[in-house]
């Protein structure tokens, strides 16, 4: 997965994300977090695109922030735990997992921000 940039709350103006990770093909996809260590303060990966994820094999809770094409919150799933499935969010076009608690000012409809390129 190729370090692509930074996400920033746009209301708040406060990185969400430093170092972000870009899943966006068949194969990291599917791998997602599966076998990696927990994420770190700063970190994030974008599943894209993507509208559900899952849990299963993790051993950490994560938040996941639904996304749509502009970067808008659809969804958040706050500290979703391990061997869980997410909704459904239909209208999604990313997912961003996080750490838990790193989304705790992030709410439904807020835009984020993705600095250096294009979602």
């Amino acid at each position: 997965m190729p370090l692509l940039q930074q996400i920033q709350h746009q209301a708040s103006g406060r990185l969400l994300v430093a170092r972000l990770r870009r899943a966006d093909n068949f194969f990291t996809r599917l791998a997602g977090l599966l076998g990696r260590k927990p994420l770190q303060p700063g970190d994030g990966l974008l599943i894209t695109p993507c509208q559900q994820v899952h849990t299963h094999f993790m051993g950490y809770a994560i938040d996941v922030v639904f996304l749509d094409a502009s970067l808008q919150v659809l969804a958040i799933d706050r500290a979703m735990r391990p061997w869980r499935i997410s909704a459904y969010v239909r209208k999604a076009a990313h997912v961003l997992e996080l750490p838990a608690h790193a989304a705790s000012e992030v709410q439904i409809g807020d835009q984020l921000v993705l600095a250096g390129g294009k979602a």
